[in-house]
């Protein structure tokens, strides 16, 4: 299978929006659910996601990216 993709088309964004308790699904072992939406814009989110698979906020993959873990 040929797999045909540009920079143009990685860099575009899926925008969506949600309210509290709906989710979206990436692919069939990722689900993101907003847990709760407060004042001054911020949103948690809470993320299923196999053991395998792993999730991290940007700036902790960044710091992980420069070899800077403990």
């Amino acid at each position: 299978m040929f797999l045909y993709c540009t920079y143009e088309r990685i860099r575009k964004v899926l925008v969506l929006t949600r309210l509290k308790g709906e989710r979206i699904r990436i692919g069939d072992d990722v689900v993101i659910t907003v847990v709760e939406t407060r004042s001054g814009g911020s949103v948690r989110l809470g993320i299923e996601a196999p053991a395998k698979v792993p999730v991290h906020r940007e700036e902790v993959y960044e710091a992980i990216k420069r070899g800077e873990t403990k």
